[in-house]
């Protein structure tokens, strides 16, 4: 096969000859002059809506998956001592099993910074960064069970086929890193598609998943160099796979699935120039790693500091565990083995963005689908509660050291301040130099966005 003969070929047909996925991509390499004429320029978004003052240019999205309980960790409910073992008829509200009496607490609650934020015991180091937190105590939410819970968090809608906030940032924004994906998604095992799927939007800006399991990079993107041929070996296994293509020398249609692969392999490509040193966390001094933690989501928490840095747009870091935080019994002792970690990772996490002159730039988002129930589930446990519960954003313009909102005095139900879920989706946008109804995708027949028909912004959590 000739030179010119080889440079007739479309992109479209040169990874149409060879298939996809990220396997292939150790014979990348072998292919840089046919695409470096083709490659989109850098940080092409396509938000059309009006330029707004920008604070944040990153999201680290921390996800408890199952619903982490607000009445444990940062709302307390004084009012559930005196009623223990009750039920009044202002908590006969629906939730997914049957539930019991009132169920206080057993952690203490401390004031911490400059405002007095009440934290929990179980909290040591975010009470450490509350300054720099805002707490959200009248969170929302319009479902009791966990996938359609799970679409809401992070798609704003209960369908499953909606594109995630990481796609719709990445879509909006672009990337700041040709070398890397837009929106990454972090997990043990990789999150599901809820968290990380592109819906409608092109294919393009589906979040990539990494186990982070094991901390060692050639763990976390398995196949990404070619162990096995050298590059003579691969240079003729391609050519001899565009040979036996010749015959496929037809042009196709626009097809955005198609030109989404392409531009996945075309990242895949570049991602190993980039990508081996910058998932290695072994790199980070020991100190860091060890404030960190070594488990798999203090890995996470560590990496998407690192993600960011590089210009990652969206990282999202799932708790490890599946529904790990779906304490329907046994809260107690499950919250005394789950929290420490979570909260080492986290507080570290914000931490470390702000020694590093990066929290301001970057949104820190912590939550989970809903919270729990301020009545007990088999005597020792929680239920889901959508009514009202408890996330926090730090950095990124939202102000540090308040506890913004209220449920009533037992705990179940947003009263003052309340703030959907789509309310906070509008919020993190505008931070972001974005007005949530001007991201928009024109898909069957009309505009859709990420709020829906909703979301107002909250301005009075904004520094």
């Amino acid at each position: 096969m000739t030179d010119k003969s080889f440079g007739k070929l479309s992109r479209r047909r040169l990874i149409e000859s060879i298939g996809g996925g990220i396997g292939v991509v150790g014979m990348a390499g072998l292919w840089s002059d046919v695409f470096a004429a083709d490659l989109p320029a850098p940080g092409l978004g396509h938000y059309k809506g009006p330029r707004l003052p920008a604070k944040a240019k990153h999201v680290i999205m921390l996800y408890l998956n199952g619903g982490p309980s607000q009445i444990d960790m940062f709302d307390p409910k004084p009012a559930l001592f005196k009623y223990a073992g009750q039920r009044p008829s202002s908590v006969d509200l629906r939730t997914e099993r049957t539930t019991g009496g009132l169920l206080p607490s057993p952690f203490e609650f401390k004031r911490y910074g400059r405002n007095g934020v009440e934290v929990s015991e179980l909290l040591p180091q975010l009470a450490s960064v509350i300054d720099d937190v805002t707490v959200i105590r009248s969170m929302y939410t319009f479902n009791p069970t966990h996938t359609p819970g799970r679409a809401l968090f992070h798609s704003g809608s209960v369908l499953a086929t909606r594109p995630s906030m990481g796609s719709w940032v990445s879509y909006g924004l672009g990337t700041e890193n040709q070398n890397l994906p837009a929106f990454v998604a972090l997990g043990a095992p990789p999150p599901s598609s809820q968290q990380t799927r592109s819906g409608f939007l092109p294919s393009e800006f589906q979040g990539v998943g990494f186990s982070v399991a094991d901390p060692d990079p050639e763990k976390i993107i398995p196949n990404l160099r070619n162990k096995i041929l050298d590059p003579a070996a691969q240079r003729a296994d391609l050519d001899a796979l565009l040979t036996m293509n010749q015959s496929h020398e037809q042009s196709f249609g626009q097809d955005q699935y198609l030109e989404g692969r392409i531009k996945s392999m075309e990242t895949a490509y570049r991602m190993q120039f980039e990508a081996m040193d910058l998932f290695d966390i072994r790199k980070e001094p020991q100190k860091i790693r060890d404030e960190y933690g070594p488990t798999a989501f203090g890995t996470g928490c560590l990496l998407a500091r690192r993600l960011v840095e590089a210009g990652v747009r969206y990282v999202n870091v799932e708790y490890p565990g599946g529904q790990a935080w779906d304490d329907h019994s046994n809260i107690n002792d499950n919250l005394r083995k789950r929290c420490p970690d979570m909260d080492q990772a986290a507080g570290a996490l914000i931490r470390d963005l702000k020694r590093r002159g990066k929290l301001d730039e970057t949104l820190v988002v912590w939550g989970g689908e809903f919270g729990r129930t301020p009545v007990s589930e088999s005597g020792n446990g929680r239920d889901h509660n959508p009514y009202g519960f408890t996330m926090f954003v730090a950095g990124g313009g939202f102000k540090g050291g308040i506890a913004y909102g209220a449920t009533e005095e037992l705990g179940f139900k947003a009263e003052q301040n309340r703030v959907s879920i789509h309310d906070l989706h509008a919020t993190l946008l505008y931070q972001m130099g974005m007005d949530h109804t001007k991201l928009t995708y024109r898909y069957a027949g009309r505009d859709f966005r990420l709020t829906d028909v909703s979301g107002e912004i909250v301005k009075d959590i904004l520094a």
